[in-house]
């Protein structure tokens, strides 16, 4: 019960007055945002993100949120400190291939605004991903489409074009 009423208690000061501040003035954030790069179609990655408390009151994260369903965020439930910091760990799926931007909402009990971060990156079809194994860096291999090759042959009074698949 004593915990309660002091878990009150701080809520109650925190958000008496405070409904003003931004999530600049009392948050600080390692990087607000991440580029994963190019990621292999159905294998999931994480980042996370370190939020620091640059206020002297003790900070609460009510809740992060994305914004949509390949976009899982993690975090403490636990008040972070005057000085202290915290992760944030988010995951994404990587399901659907394509270029992605997806946001990450972090709501800080007694700021109006949301602090927003950001994940991108492109996710690439299994087939065409692959890792060189000399550099550890990632290589995606091009899908090979048939071409044409064109022949021109010109004689005095004719142009023949023809045309054969490769």
């Amino acid at each position: 019960m004593k915990k309660l009423f002091l878990f009150a208690a701080l809520i109650g000061a925190l958000t008496s007055g405070a409904q003003d501040k931004k999530a600049e003035e009392v948050m600080k954030v390692s990087s607000e945002s991440h580029n994963f790069g190019k990621i292999k179609q159905g294998v999931p990655v994480t980042t996370e993100f370190v939020i620091s408390n640059i206020s002297d009151q003790p900070l609460i994260i009510e809740t992060v949120t994305a914004g949509c369903g390949c976009t899982t965020p993690e975090w403490g439930k636990e008040p972070v400190m005057a000085g202290g910091t915290s992760k944030i760990k988010v995951g994404f799926n990587a399901q659907a291939p394509g270029a992605f931007t997806k946001e990450v909402y972090v709501k800080i009990a007694g700021v109006t605004q949301p602090k927003i971060m950001k994940i991108t990156g492109e996710v690439v079809d299994a087939a065409n991903y692959a890792v060189s194994a000399k550099t550890n860096k990632t290589v995606v291999t091009p899908k090979v489409q048939a071409s044409s090759k064109v022949k021109v042959k010109t004689t005095s009074k004719k142009t023949k074009i023809k045309s054969e698949k490769v």
